[in-house]
């Protein structure tokens, strides 16, 4: 019994003792944290004022550059390769030297057709002048009316064997002019495929060399079908422009013109195909290299713009923070038009020269204080400023 009592005793002691130690004279009372923006507690943020200006407005596509002409340079006639005489990768002109193959056999037989030309044309020579003494002593009945007919049939065969004779020529030069090879169009050449004293024929399947025209060239580029009305419209104007950026978006490669849009869709990608030339100047872009191909399809004039990066979304849509005078912050909700080169276009719910909230909006909520640091909207990193 007694030791139930003490039992008793003990836990009234260590309660007593814990409720003495929460309620003593000076003991410190319970607070609450201080909530983000709450008075003495500004959250920092970067911000920016949106403005008017105009904004291009692009459609992006996967790009693989070509070659504006492709050319394999194969020989037009059977012979020995004497002469090579270009440098793989040299620039070559319409009409250079590229190779010779021996002409002997060939100058041969233009001259032999020469020659049975100059035999006809003597032959020819005196049939005509039989032809006129016939002609005179028939109307004399010197010679017989068959005689003449024979004489003048002589001379029309002498007459076509003769013309024959200057086909045979103009064939034998042609082949003549074959055994030196010459670049059809300016270019680069490629990769020699065969070398100096090999025999090489005119059905040879790899030819000599290829021959590739880069300046200008041209770029491949696709874009969805839905796009298809609006870049046709667009056409209807004044030529469109493409810009060539390389794969990683960093790089502007060349800027060039729209020159077409396939006439069909491809409907296993439901994408269409477009190509545009650039001249390639600096020969930056090289045939099978892949790009990003950027098209130019309108610009909006002097619109109320933001960066991309303050547009935030909500289950009620697109908002942004916009700071007030008195230093806190009014959350809008917007209607955003285009979006182009990490610009975006406000229709409705930020006028022009309003302060807007771009980096730190997670911190934030209606009515927080902000002390905000603002920047030029070019200076932002992830923002591109249109022309």
């Amino acid at each position: 019994m007694r030791k139930k009592y003490l039992i008793w005793i003990v836990l009234l002691l260590a309660v007593a003792g814990s409720l003495w130690a929460v309620f003593r004279p000076g003991a410190d009372t319970p607070r609450t944290a201080s909530a983000p923006g709450a008075a003495g507690a500004a959250v920092p943020v970067t911000a920016v004022r949106s403005s008017r200006q105009d904004v291009a407005v692009y459609l992006t596509g996967l790009g693989n550059v070509q070659a504006f002409n492709t050319v394999t340079i194969r020989p037009q006639v059977d012979g020995q390769l004497l002469r090579i005489a270009f440098k793989e990768g040299q620039e070559v002109r319409t009409g250079e030297l590229l190779a010779q193959i021996d002409s002997r056999s060939y100058q041969a037989s233009l001259d032999q057709a020469q020659a049975k030309k100059a035999q006809d044309e003597a032959q020819l020579a005196n049939a005509r002048a039989d032809l006129t003494r016939y002609t005179g002593l028939v109307e004399k009945n010197y010679v017989s009316r068959q005689q003449l007919d024979t004489s003048q049939a002589l001379v029309k065969q002498l007459q076509a064997q003769v013309q024959g004779d200057t086909a045979a020529i103009e064939n034998a030069q042609v082949l003549l002019g074959y055994t030196n090879i010459k670049t059809p169009i300016d270019g680069r050449a490629g990769i020699r495929q065969v070398d100096v004293g090999n025999i090489v024929h005119a059905n040879d399947a790899n030819g000599i060399v290829v021959i590739t025209q880069v300046h200008p060239i041209s770029v491949l580029f696709t874009l969805p079908e839905s796009a298809v009305s609006r870049v046709a419209a667009a056409m209807a104007g004044e030529p469109l422009k493409v810009t060539a950026l390389s794969r990683d978006g960093k790089m502007v490669l060349d800027e060039g013109i729209l020159q077409l849009v396939d006439n069909q869709i491809d409907q296993t990608t439901a994408t269409v195909r477009l190509k545009a030339t650039l001249p390639n100047k600096k020969g930056l872009l090289w045939p099978g290299q892949f790009v990003n191909a950027k098209l130019r399809v309108a610009t909006l004039p002097q619109v109320v713009t933001v960066p991309a990066q303050a547009v935030q979304r909500g289950p009620k849509g697109a908002f942004a923070f916009v700071v007030k005078d008195e230093g806190t912050v009014e959350m809008r909700t917007l209607q955003v038009g285009e979006i182009s080169e990490g610009v975006a276009v406000i229709e409705r719910g930020i006028g022009e020269g309003e302060t807007v909230v771009v980096e730190g909006q997670y911190r934030l909520q209606p009515g927080t204080r902000v002390e905000a640091k603002v920047a030029a909207a070019d200076s932002l990193p992830s923002v591109v400023k249109p022309e």
